[in-house]
């Protein structure tokens, strides 16, 4: 039962109350509730000592409650914050096999949260709280870099954020349902960024001056972001044993990526399941895969023991996995020379999958092509070419039909 102490003060009596969760396995107290109350001065010491036991009883019921779960068992962190409990749930994550980069990601969305809900009980976090912070995110001036709000897209990210903790919450026995089902985003104050493409003749304009400037391994480089539609960490993580000459195919496995110093250039998997796909290659650019193993080799045999076996197509001079940056530069840096314009590395892949969409590919082709886990991705990603080709498949129509009209 919870105890009950008087105290006397300048503007009265008042009586606290103190409820008591027993001790944890190492004999600290798991914790003290209190609660202080003053009664009207109207009101008899009987009537006092009797309301005192109604509330005490009722004051002890509703501690346990708030604090033990559905057996009757203490929760230990039943007052833990937001913030205590995704910090908690963050440093398991390093020790899973979740990719760098996701965790890097995740820990971005500390700062917007925290500030938000932070500071507030995981129980007490209501389905309002976290609605109002999300719609806050679309809000003009949220994203610093375009003066607009947070598209739908990185909405949805902190909303996964916030129920992956509260779904952590749950295996914990702190709270028993996730508030964040059926929260809604919304189109940001912005203007979505329409993607950006080359043309078909400035394609070909690009590869014919790399083809004939650029060293191979450059060349290779950029034949298997444009006729493949690889991501750059995709085709950098590529090596000889990927390659079937026989069945002219390329399986994707693994990505190459660098995150900071501290950790450096590493190997990833794939972005999705669907990322692990096999690719039917060009003669052509099995041709310069050919080549650049055997020009390699030749390397391999000047440096020696200086030389790093990695068997990857894209490396330094010793072998070692070329840095991902490196591509990208030296590409910006080739489209100054020879006045092009440089819209990125991943340019090759939107270029790629807009092209195909236009000549009339289906949907499921190219999303499967991409590496995407379903077409709804492909169809987001590229309505502007959707809509090109559907306005090319109204004019073929047209040119079927017209002349039976017009008899």
């Amino acid at each position: 039962m919870a105890s009950i102490e008087k105290r006397h003060t300048k503007k009265g009596d008042t009586y606290r109350f103190k409820v008591s969760l027993g001790y944890d396995s190492s004999g600290k107290q798991r914790f003290i509730r209190s609660d202080t109350i003053k009664f009207d001065s109207g009101m008899t010491q009987k009537q006092i000592e009797k309301e005192l036991k109604r509330l005490s009883v009722l004051f002890e019921e509703q501690v346990k409650k708030d604090n033990t779960n559905n057996n009757g068992d203490v929760i230990e962190n039943a007052h833990i914050t937001f913030e205590q409990l995704a910090d908690e749930w963050l440093e398991l994550c390093k020790g899973s096999d979740m990719k760098p980069a996701t965790l890097e990601r995740l820990n971005g969305f500390r700062e917007r949260t925290y500030k938000a809900i932070g500071k507030t009980e995981v129980k007490k976090i209501t389905k309002k709280q976290i609605q109002s912070f999300i719609r806050g995110l679309a809000m003009k001036g949220v994203n610093q870099r375009t003066g607009g709000g947070l598209s739908a897209k990185t909405q949805k990210h902190y909303k996964s954020f916030i129920s992956d903790v509260m779904n952590y919450g749950i295996d914990c026995e702190i709270i028993s349902n996730n508030p964040c089902s059926r929260i809604k985003v919304y189109n940001s104050d912005s203007t979505p960024k329409e993607i950006e493409v080359y043309t078909k003749a400035e394609l070909n304009t690009i590869l014919t001056k790399i083809n004939e400037q650029a060293s191979l391994d450059y060349r290779a480089y950029f034949a298997l972001s444009a006729y493949l539609g690889l991501r750059r960490g995709e085709v950098l993580g590529l090596e000889y044993k990927d390659f079937d000459f026989s069945k002219k195919t390329v399986s994707i496995k693994r990505t190459s990526n660098y995150r900071n110093k501290a950790t450096g250039i590493y190997t990833g998997t794939p972005k999705t399941k669907a990322s692990y796909r096999v690719l039917m290659v060009p003669d052509s650019v099995l041709d310069l895969v050919a080549q650049l193993q055997s020009e390699q080799s030749n390397q391999r045999n000047k440096c020696g023991d200086l030389w790093h076996d990695t068997d990857r197509l894209f490396i330094t001079w010793c072998g070692e996995p070329m840095h991902p940056n490196t591509p990208y530069t030296w590409f910006e840096r080739f489209c100054e020379r020879n006045d092009l314009v440089f819209k990125g590395l991943h340019i090759f892949r939107h270029t790629f999958a807009t092209l195909l969409i236009i000549s009339g590919v289906d949907i499921r082709t190219v999303s499967a092509l991409l590496g995407h886990s379903n077409t709804t991705t492909t169809l987001n990603t590229y309505t502007h070419a959707v809509k090109m080709a559907n306005v090319h498949a109204i004019n073929v129509m047209v040119d079927l039909i017209s002349d039976k009209i017009t008899k």
